[in-house]
């Protein structure tokens, strides 16, 4: 697609609009939505006291009159058009002057109607009072119109929606009816006769628009078959974007039941939520499909596609038919399989787990080209981008086999949290999202036992990536106030996801999973079909409790962690003077203390957490059963059984708490010298604890450089995946810190002599072709993936030639040998080690393969090059959608932005292309965060800070929260290397010479 010029952004549609071009169409008295708010909305007092209505339903329902006034001249004014979508079966409508037909029915943002209480009384002076209360309500609500107000009236409520739609996949436009009934208490509307109360009515919209080339809405997509491109529609309406395929209350509050029926061309099929009911064929080549009527469900969630797919099948236990559309081609090759496979004992899974069934007679898979997030989890209609469901196992790498299966746990897990029990509204978004991130890491335990997800890996992808976005200052609580759909992008983001699933964790640990699990199982039973905000979880859970003989205030407990935004740091004492007493305080944990300066409530006790701190006692042979202490104060002592001069303390056992620990140095010293020793008495996941918690203390200067460098010391002796993914992780930041300064080799060399030993043990796996991805050990293979990975991104010569081997043998015979485990560290290192004709031969592979998983690595190691120009090149080509998908974009930039030959090029590309990303990517949730953190992360001198806040200054639009995290996230950067970085290399110096 050729690149489009910014569009303005239409206003969403809604039951309560005016559709100017309709109205000035039709000779009707519509007029546009600033001059109609302007003389329709304020009327003179007088007129308002002699309206022949009812006084009080007059005075206390001024702005439901308006607002029906609207959906009154919707309904008449869009009625006219019924004959032109009706006469769409003799082919696509058309404007007139055959000019492109207008979107979605313009209008103003929806409105809210709020009813008044009259005071009651009789005498004249009360009534006088009331008269001059009324105006002044009146004159205050003329200076809001109700589209303007944030949230929809709560005394409309929508019942049933039928929805019938004409799909036009040659012009990309489409039109339909919506029939609504609304359940309300009173409705005043301007029209020759009064509404009745307590009545139910039918609300009736025809519209027609585009089906867009964007992201959300109801938007198109492409790929190409046999070498001819065929096109599809496909919906993304979460979370606010299904008032742009159809008028709608668009909050997930107004559950209501939903009745669809598609028309299309019958050489296309068409899915939604429910199975097809009926499907009528017509003699000119169409046909509509009648779709059975959905449960209560919200709208976030409704969804429908258009495309001429196929598929496979399998059914699970309880009768469930699973299905996953894709790509003809790819469906051939059997790349949906796995997905497919693993989807039916998921559903057996969770059915069993939850002990709700699965609420739906089918679930459908649909894989798209195109699309702007992983998935999204439509109750039955699950939709996910391609390289996140399918799969060749001939090419694929155990990683992206984890990527693909988590993905599928996480939106089948939604439709349990999400789907069948909605958040009330999104500030509680991570009651949905929080649940599902915690459970990809329980049900992929189910469907690979020896992986130990949840005690182990949960800990390096959640909890320690997070705490690096929840350890700034410009952090927000899981639970953040929403007040309108403009604020609601801000809550989609890794602290919704990822810090509520380490605070579900932490809650079922101290609960213990069995009375956790049980507390689920009675919250999603009560709550199932309806709406459901945090304290409904909170009671449940503190029931479960109870039923055991607990009694633990849940809600008294996790306000403080969800409530509060960021998390504490622990640190421990021991008392010198008094046997077995040791110290404990809490502190808000931020990495640029700075900031405290600037912000006094970061420094007093308002942060304070209730923490369920895990404590152990150890020795060079032993450590004691972990014992559970509860810290609420600022400062506390505690008594510690058989604390001798030589044991250590650890605390925040398996790292199960959201929090991090810090020690005084006898203790931290104590702790080195038993992982050189004898590192296994402290667990795999403890050692994980122990390297992430030492580098980010260190990093925002609680630590002294130095300790975390020696703790990695004792890898050389790790056999464990799981610690060297830690210390590989919290070296990464580290590393970008470091890799444009004179003195960067000296860095590189101590990581490579701590990598060295263990990368000749343990060599490069073989071709492995043949092979099932699974058959090896997991925890051997990725702990081999991620050594290698170490040794060539820090210059091992043996690495680099070892892949600068497989490229060129690649190159010669055609035939790729390279180990699946490790083709993106290969391809990676000979981009950057290579000529210009090795990136040209990884381009042109690019654009040949059909694997999707195949495509993603070799568009990220184009970005690896030293070239600058060709980096440059790749910048300007990742606009170009017929060449790199929208959503791969993003990640071009920002890997473009970690190479540090391209990290000032980078910047410079998104501050030029601000206004054509924003344009692209403003809208789709994560996207314009992604990209904002990614570009900027890593800058760390007083000119880029410099050149940031310019930047800042300089636009006009959105994505103020990321900028903001963007910018404290570079002071700290520039602050490390003021405070720090001297520091380090004179370390670093003086334990290379020794």
């Amino acid at each position: 697609m050729a690149l489009e010029e910014k569009r303005e952004k239409r206003p969403p549609v809604t039951p309560m609009m005016i559709e100017e071009e309709a109205a000035l169409r039709n000779g009707s008295r519509g007029m546009p939505p600033g001059p109609w708010a302007e003389a329709a909305g304020p009327r003179p007092r007088t007129t308002e006291r002699h309206i022949a209505v009812h006084k009080r339903l007059v005075l206390g329902f001024a702005v439901s009159i308006l607002a029906l006034l609207a959906v009154t001249m919707v309904a008449v004014l869009l009625s006219v058009r019924f004959e032109e979508c009706g006469a769409a079966a003799d082919g696509p409508p058309r404007a007139a002057n055959n000019e492109s037909l207008p979107g979605p029915a313009a209008g103003q943002p929806r409105g809210r109607a709020e009813p008044r209480e009259e005071a009651r009384g009789g005498e004249e002076a009360a009534e006088q009072q009331q008269e001059e209360e009324e105006e002044e309500e009146w004159q205050r609500r003329r200076q809001l119109p109700p589209w303007a107000r944030p949230r929809l009236p709560r005394h409309l409520r929508p019942l049933h929606y039928n929805l019938m739609l004409s799909a036009f996949m040659e012009n990309f436009t489409f039109c339909g009816e919506v029939n609504v009934q609304l359940e309300t208490q009173v409705l005043v509307v301007v029209l020759n006769r009064s509404l009745e109360v307590q009545r139910s009515y039918n609300l009736k919209i025809i519209y027609n628009a585009l089906i867009e080339n964007e992201l959300l809405g109801f938007f198109r997509s492409s790929y190409v078959l046999h070498g001819e491109r065929r096109f599809l529609g496909v919906t993304q309406f979460s979370p606010t974007h299904a008032r742009k395929a159809f008028p709608c209350f668009d909050e997930p509050i107004y559950k209501a039941t939903f009745k669809i029926s598609i028309k299309h061309q019958a050489t296309y099929i068409s899915l939604s939520n429910m199975p097809v009911e009926t499907s009528v064929f017509e003699e000119d080549g169409w046909v509509t499909d009648h779709f059975s009527q959905t449960p209560l469900m919200s709208t976030y969630y409704l969804a429908w596609a258009v495309c001429n797919f196929t598929y496979r099948e399998t059914i699970t236990k309880s009768g469930v038919v699973v299905r996953l559309y894709a790509r003809p081609d790819a469906i051939r090759r059997g790349s949906g399989d796995y997905a497919l496979n693993i989807t039916r004992r998921l559903i057996e899974f969770y059915e069993d787990y939850f002990k709700v069934p699965y609420s739906l007679p089918k679930l459908d898979l649909l894989a798209v080209p195109k699309h702007p997030y992983a998935a999204m989890e439509n109750w039955g209609l699950s939709v996910f981008v391609e390289q996140r469901i399918l799969l060749d196992p001939s090419i694929s790498s155990i990683s992206y086999l984890l990527d693909v299966t988590m993905v599928i746990v996480h939106e089948l897990c939604h439709q349990w949290f999400g789907d069948l029990v909605t958040p009330v509204w999104w500030e509680d978004v991570w009651l949905k999202e929080g649940f599902a991130h915690y459970f990809e890491f329980i049900g992929t335990d189910y469907l690979y036992p020896g992986w130990n997800m949840e005690k182990q890996r949960f800990l390096t992808d959640v909890l320690h990536e997070v705490m690096l976005l929840d350890g700034l200052t410009s952090s927000h609580p899981v639970s953040q106030e929403v007040q309108q759909a403009t604020d609601i992008d801000r809550v989609f983001d890794w602290i919704a996801y990822k810090k509520g699933a380490a605070l579900i964790r932490m809650l079922a640990n101290f609960m213990g999973h069995s009375v956790f699990q049980m507390g689920l199982q009675d919250y999603l039973t009560i709550h199932k079909y309806g709406n459901a905000a945090r304290n409904d979880l909170w009671n449940t859970l503190s029931k479960a409790l109870k039923r055991v003989g607990k009694s633990v205030n849940i809600q008294e407990v996790m306000d403080q962690w969800t409530l509060q935004m960021g998390y504490p740091v622990i640190t421990i004492f021991g008392n010198e003077t008094t046997d077995n007493i040791i110290v404990i305080s809490q502190e808000r944990f931020v990495y640029d203390s700075d900031t405290k300066t600037k912000d006094s409530g970061l420094g007093d006790n308002s942060y304070l957490w209730q923490i369920p701190l895990t404590i152990a006692v150890g020795n060079t042979s032993h450590i004691s059963s972990e014992a559970i202490i509860w810290v609420s104060n600022k400062s506390e002592h505690h008594r510690i059984p058989a604390l001798e001069e030589a044991s250590w303390l650890l605390g925040n056992i398996n790292q199960t708490g959201y929090f991090r620990v810090n020690y005084d140095i006898r203790n931290w010293r104590l702790l080195i010298n038993q992982l050189t020793r004898n590192h296994e008495v402290i667990s795999v996941s403890d050692r994980a604890g122990l390297i992430d918690d030492a580098f980010n203390l260190a990093r925002a200067g609680y630590l002294p450089q130095n300790i975390p460098l020696e703790i990695i010391r004792y890898l050389s002796e790790e056999k464990d995946f799981l610690p060297w993914h830690a210390a590989s992780q919290a070296l990464y930041p580290l590393d970008k810190l470091l890799d444009r300064t004179e003195n960067y080799n000296i860095f590189s060399e101590y990581i490579l002599r701590q990598v060295a030993s263990m990368y000749l043990k343990l060599g490069w796996p073989t071709s492995n072709l043949n092979k099932s991805l699974v058959q090896a050990s997991y925890q051997h293979e990725e702990l081999r993936r991620e050594v290698i990975m170490l040794a060539c991104s820090f210059g091992n010569k043996h690495c680099h030639q070892q892949a600068a081997t497989l490229i060129s043998d690649w190159i010669s015979s055609n035939r790729n040998r390279i180990p699946l485990n490790v083709r993106d560290i290969v391809y990676c290192t000979g981009v950057s080690l290579m000529d210009e004709d090795v990136w040209e031969f990884i381009w042109m592979k690019f654009h040949s393969t059909l694997a999707v998983s195949e495509k993603k690595i070799l568009l990220e190691a184009l970005t690896c090059s030293d070239d600058r120009n060709l980096l440059n090149r790749l910048l300007n080509l990742s606009l170009n959608s017929e060449v790199v998908l929208d959503q791969d974009a993003i990640d071009v930039i920002i890997h473009v932005a970690r190479n540090p030959h391209g990290r000032d090029l980078a910047w410079k590309f998104f501050r030029e292309k601000w206004k054509i990303l924003n344009a692209r990517y403003g809208e789709a949730l994560f996207m314009n965060s992604k990209l904002i953190s990614g570009v900027t992360e890593f800058l760390n001198t007083e000119d880029e800070l410099r050149e940031l806040k310019n930047f800042i200054k300089s636009y006009e639009e959105g994505a103020a929260a990321s900028f903001s995290r963007a910018v404290e996230t570079v002071e700290a950067n520039v602050r490390w290397q003021r405070l720090y970085k001297e520091e380090l290399f004179q370390w670093l110096r003086k334990s290379l010479t020794h």
